[in-house]
């Protein structure tokens, strides 16, 4: 459902340290002060960028000091305003290698048409990472961990914050939804279901990593807005729980089962 521009925003805040949040409620955005230049993390989707932008503006940073736009995924909600901001901006854009035809336009995968939209702003990626993959810029080496499932080329990506007396290691979750793993969609867009176990595996390779603060590519997968309001009463660590990470995981492959099962019951006719 298309969502206006000015509709369903949220306040952009500082998550810790060197961390904002800089999205909205149907597409999270954060960004990564560096010291020297921005990190941006997913861009939501390409007629809301002007919203990014204010958001930037308004936690005290300078969008002109973009050096990177690291995407998760390749559908238009994550990486729908890529181009454009590359444009303002000059930043590199970094995606995962398996999604590159995504980002071209050449597979017409980019979700748009499930959300009622059009994908019309394709582009070439500066930068196609693979799995273990680093990036430096300043202060912060982010790393990218493979994450296919949701798309081919999922990346999660890990790296620290700080406040310059606290650093903590935050996480950003590559792509979590089963919507692109149900078998209507695998058969839709002849996709192979070995993505299933591509999902799963996945998962459980993420539990190999620490995460103090994780951050999801929407608000809902890390409960931005109750621990956002945890920020307003006074917890400066609202974000900061080591103990949240691995069961989302875990409950992703619980997610992805359910899901199969309803199929296989409904196949049966019960």
């Amino acid at each position: 459902m298309f969502v206006k521009p000015w509709e369903n925003l949220f306040p952009p805040f500082k998550i810790f340290g060197n961390l904002y949040f800089v999205g909205y409620e149907s597409a999270s955005v954060h960004i990564i002060d560096t010291g020297e230049g921005l990190i941006v993390l997913d861009t939501g989707y390409q007629h809301r960028l002007y919203v990014t932008i204010d958001n930037i503006y308004a936690v005290g940073l300078n969008p002109h000091d973009i050096k990177y736009i690291f995407l998760t995924h390749g559908h238009i909600d994550h990486f729908g305003a890529a181009r454009a901001l590359k444009e303002l901006t000059g930043a590199k854009i970094v995606l995962g290698k398996a999604d590159e035809l995504y980002a071209t336009g050449e597979l017409d995968l980019s979700f748009a048409k499930e959300l009622g939209l059009e994908f019309n702003e394709t582009f070439e990626p500066d930068i196609l990472i693979n799995d273990g993959d680093c990036i430096r810029l300043g202060n912060t080496t982010v790393t990218a961990v493979a994450t296919p499932g949701h798309t081919p080329g999922a990346m999660s990506y890990f790296f620290d914050v700080t406040d310059g007396t606290e650093t903590y290691r935050a996480g950003l979750h590559g792509g979590m939804g089963i919507n692109t793993l149900s078998k209507d969609f695998l058969n839709k867009y002849d996709l192979p279901f070995s993505l299933r176990d591509d999902f799963c595996k996945a998962m459980l390779r993420l539990n190999e990593e620490r995460v103090d603060i994780f951050i999801g590519n929407h608000m809902q997968h890390n409960k931005t807005p109750q621990k956002y309001q945890e920020l307003l009463n006074g917890n400066t660590k609202a974000f900061v729980n080591p103990d949240e990470w691995n069961p989302f995981n875990l409950w992703c492959i619980e997610n992805l089962k359910n899901m199969i099962d309803k199929e296989t019951l409904n196949e049966k006719g019960i």
